[in-house]
């Protein structure tokens, strides 16, 4: 059990390294080019002073005995670490959608059909890649189990919180590496998506593929409530409209406590009926490997749709949530860096740098290729912001966005915000990408490999014949 103080210890820290990486950041022409958030640079600063690295360097120089062999955080302090993204990540979920407005379905569809098509096609693909290498390389010729199939996916598609969000179902499965080699990936997968997107972003400017103007909308030609949107805000949520009894910060912490306790009944009811059904059954046990933070994504869609009919849209400030998910995000990001394990990466080389290679290949690959076919209008424009989602995460995406249309001509803002909608539940940190270990357990690569092949290619089929054509 970790002691409440040493908890608030490992906190204080985190904030303290994250004031320290943001001052850095600044300061920092590199840093700064690469567009590196700061919770990765305080993350990769505490991951140094530990005992993977400053500890080893000690060791080899002035042998086991020296000082600080260990690092120069204390153990109880990496103990906390540990453990706070498993925790965390439930309040990221459930923030996703609290204060965001939920259209309808028809009406994302009908905005950002191929746009969904084109995202679903990349994350599946990343899986059908990740099975492909584990069936025929990695297992073969690295005795790697199984489910390092889902790496690319879980590091590239989900990002850092999703991954050190999978920390617990990692080491209960029996694969703890894995965690680490996810969070490796991750990185790979950022500091690749800023990189290579900013050299195809200049490719497309030099060779005219971007079509959408260069100048800003009017004020007048956005509505509120798709501004609201894109913004990922309530179109009344600058003000409150009435008074709270609490601090806002505390109603709004207790909107996401209440979306997290009712992700985690929906659990429990699945976990029931699991127990009732197949599992009993067949001995099929897949929900009891499921951890709460994609359920709590659910739990805040059911609070905010409930909030919204019983007091209105401008209840939740969609601001002070993305601050609260922001912080959460944060310290999970930092955590989980400090207490990666180089040693585990280190043993597994040159299977990291397959999947690594593999997967920036997959989605520069489906990027070039699949986006002029799937998205009809303003191709460039509307793919850049999910590719750089694909292999970072959101905001990797807006950042290439930004830097592809400042004048958001084409509506790929609106398409991307849209999409997320009809993406986020499922892969990308979804029900699918905290299923997949669980699944690949029980039923094997091959089985898994035939589900989301078949996935990919209805997609892709889909997404060619069927909404490419209507779109012309």
């Amino acid at each position: 059990m970790v002691d409440i103080e040493w908890i608030f210890l490992g906190l204080a820290l985190i904030w303290v390294l994250l004031v320290a990486a943001h001052y850095v950041r600044r300061t920092s022409t590199l840093l700064s080019y690469l567009f590196l958030p700061g919770s990765i640079i305080a993350g990769l600063a505490a991951l140094f002073v530990g005992p993977d690295v400053l500890g080893a360097m000690l060791g080899m120089t002035f042998g086991p005995d020296a000082p600080f062999t260990q690092g120069i955080i204390p153990a109880q302090i990496r103990e906390t670490w540990h453990a706070l993204p498993g925790i965390l990540i439930n309040v990221v979920f459930a923030s996703l959608f609290l204060g965001k407005l939920i259209p309808g379905i028809r009406a994302i569809w009908r905005r950002a059909a191929p746009v969904v098509a084109y995202g679903q096609t990349v994350a599946w693909g990343q899986y059908v890649i990740g099975f492909l290498l584990a069936i025929f390389i990695l297992g073969p010729f690295f005795d790697m189990d199984p489910m390092a199939a889902a790496l690319i996916e879980i590091g590239f598609e989900g990002g850092h919180g999703t991954a050190a969000g999978l920390i617990p179902v990692f080491e209960e499965m029996g694969f703890s590496e894995g965690a680490d080699l996810a969070l490796g990936l991750a990185t790979v997968g950022l500091v690749s998506a800023i990189v290579t997107g900013t050299i195809l972003i200049n490719w497309a400017a030099r060779t005219n593929r971007l079509h959408a103007r260069a100048t800003p909308l009017d004020a007048e030609a956005v509505p509120e409530e798709m501004a609201a949107l894109m913004e990922n805000r309530s179109p009344d949520s600058h003000q409150p409209k009435e008074d709270h009894p609490i601090d806002p910060l505390s109603f709004h912490l207790g909107l996401i406590g209440i979306a997290i306790f009712v992700g985690w009944l929906i659990l429990q009811g699945l976990l029931a009926l699991e127990t009732a059904t197949w599992g009993r059954l067949w001995g099929v046990e897949l929900i009891e490997h499921v951890p709460v933070f994609p359920f709590a994504m659910l739990g805040g869609v059911v609070v905010q749709i409930a909030v919204s009919r019983r007091w209105g849209r401008h209840v939740v400030d969609r601001h002070l949530i993305n601050r609260i998910a922001g912080t959460a995000l944060d310290v999970i990001i930092v955590a989980a860096l400090a207490t990666l394990s180089l040693t585990v990466i280190g043993d597994n080389i040159l299977p990291f740098m397959i999947l690594a290679v593999a997967g920036i290949a997959w989605n520069i690959l489906g990027f070039l290729v699949l986006a002029p076919r799937l998205i009809p209008r303003y191709w460039f424009e509307n793919g850049i912001p999910n590719f750089g989602q694909s292999m970072g995460m959101t905001v990797t995406g807006m950042l290439l966005f930004r830097m592809t249309d400042p004048g958001n001509r084409s509506g790929g803002l609106e398409n991307f915000g849209y999409k997320q909608l009809l993406f986020e539940p499922i892969v990308g940190g979804g029900l699918f990408t905290a299923s997949a270990l669980p699944l690949i357990a029980q039923f094997g690569a091959p089985a898994m490999l035939a589900v989301t092949g078949s996935l990919m290619l209805g997609w892709l089929a889909f997404g060619i014949f069927v909404l490419a054509p209507a779109a012309k």
